[in-house]
């Protein structure tokens, strides 16, 4: 393989947002798109195999309990669609250690992008070696990475056009499928605290896949899933309050000037506008005025990018050398396009593609959907919710999450919001800001962009670890 080929890749800078009045929608509204289906009861088939990446010379990480394979949906597709994965057991080697789910954003990139630089296991390097993560997630859970939704990463379906879903509560559902299938071959995991967790985008799919998890249980459609927990780190939950707080996070960060910052206000004006009553997750819902609305609303990321040309969306710390916009990930795609580790991953010859943007087109029209609508009836119903954001980056900024999670409607909603702020130290140094009550924590993480393990490991892990184990604070 040539060592001369690279690229950068692009990730797509879309923000979630919501109007608030959509929170009081009743639960009818609310889980008009959860699926009650009683045949999603043991109809997932899995193909898993135990697998060791080729060229490993860790002899520690090399023989992790690791494996990947293939769950077919059976309720959700009819069979057509294959979710890949990729589980790792636990260091802690505890057979009640938690399990938790990773879900990287896009819509439509893979998961590799945390196994592989950000949480995982090990990293890629650019020679294409893998190296030890000290600070892998597996140290505190067993963890699976999902190629989600269908037409991202190794996972496929036969009838893309059919099965590649719209909205997140059709990724939910495929997830919810998934899970069925992977606890049937895992029964001794069934009964673990399981925890979904992720970053980006999945601020969208997780509130959905916990509701349809929680719906699920409830009305004892599938196997019991354990649902303890959701993390959402830099989510986009509520798009348009994220869009709205744009210009006060590029003001307060000097990254435009006042005159800028005025002209910005119909902008403004117009995505409130666009998206009232068109975009709720409940039945208020229409695909194309979505779309629109999207547009307009990306017409205030475009005016400050063209303010301030070289700005990094996703670290506003460095400046954009290779795209407004990227990370560079080019080694994780040449790393998993090499024939021997698809020969020990067991997926053929799938081309691997680390962002499909066949998966982003069909979801445009749920980017400006306000996922945050599921989240009140899980606090009540005892699921925790940790939210955690950043100080650098601005695609997903804090402002806006600080934003609509003050402003959410539910029984702890006064006492969360005068909860005081404290310290969250690592290593005896301040590493970020909580606040916390019941069922609801929110941390900033000092000195980080975009993805958090990837800037600040140890203070991500110690996050993890702590609040599985119910410390408040962190």
């Amino acid at each position: 393989m040539s060592s001369s080929f690279s690229f950068r890749i692009n990730l797509v800078p879309i923000t979630f947002f919501l109007f608030v009045s959509a929170l009081a929608t009743n639960n009818h509204n609310l889980h008009a798109n959860i699926v009650n289906d009683e045949t999603l009861v043991n109809k997932s088939e899995i193909v898993e195999k135990p697998f060791r990446f080729p060229s490993l010379d860790d002899d520690y990480i090399a023989y992790l309990g690791q494996h990947a394979g293939y769950v077919e949906l059976h309720s959700s597709t009819g069979g057509r669609g294959r979710m890949f994965y990729y589980f790792f057991e636990s260091r802690v080697q505890d057979a009640n250690a938690p399990v938790v789910v990773w879900l990287t954003g896009g819509p439509g990139c893979s998961s590799s992008v945390a196994l592989f630089y950000v949480n995982g296991p090990f990293k890629v390097t650019h020679d294409l070696t893998l190296v030890r993560n000290e600070y892998g997630w597996d140290k505190v859970a067993n963890i699976i990475y999902i190629d989600q939704p269908i037409g991202t990463g190794f996972s496929y379906s036969s009838d893309p056009a059919s099965d590649i879903p719209t909205i997140s509560e059709g990724a939910a559902l495929n997830l919810y499928d998934f899970m069925q299938g992977f606890f049937g071959q895992h029964p001794g995991l069934a009964n673990n605290d399981f925890y979904i967790t992720g970053e980006s985008y999945a601020g969208h799919y997780i509130p959905a896949f916990a509701a349809q998890i929680h719906h699920g249980n409830k009305n004892n459609l599938g196997r019991h899933i354990n649902l303890k927990g959701m993390a959402i780190g830099n989510g986009r939950t509520d798009s348009l309050v994220q869009y709205v707080t744009y210009p006060d996070y590029a003001l307060n960060n000097n990254l435009i000037n006042r005159s800028t910052y005025k002209k910005l206000q119909p902008r403004v004006a117009n995505c409130l506008e666009k998206t009232k009553d068109v975009c709720d997750a409940g039945t208020h819902y229409n695909r194309d005025a979505c779309i629109l609305a999207y547009k307009y609303c990306e017409l205030i990321r475009k005016t400050i990018s063209k303010a301030n040309p070289r700005l990094n969306y996703y670290d506003i710390r460095k400046n954009a050398t290779g795209g407004p916009h990227f990370y560079d990930l080019s080694g994780i795609e040449r790393f998993l396009n090499q024939p021997n580790v698809k020969s020990a991953l067991g997926v053929g010859n799938i081309p691997f593609v680390l962002c499909s943007r066949e998966v982003y087109e069909t979801m445009r029209g749920d980017v400006m959907r306000n996922m945050a609508v599921y989240i009140p009836e899980l606090l009540e119903d005892g699921i925790k919710l940790l939210l955690f954001d950043v100080e650098y980056d601005f695609v997903c900024n804090w402002l806006g999450n600080w934003k609509w999670v003050h402003e959410m409607e539910w029984s702890g909603r006064r006492d969360f919001n005068a909860a005081p702020l404290v310290p969250f130290i690592v290593n005896r140094t301040q590493a970020g800001m909580q606040k916390s009550h019941g069922n609801l924590m929110y941390l900033k993480v000092h000195n980080s962009g975009h993805m958090v393990s990837l800037d600040q490991p140890k203070a991500a892990l110690k996050m993890l670890r702590r609040w599985i184990n119910g410390h408040i604070p962190l």
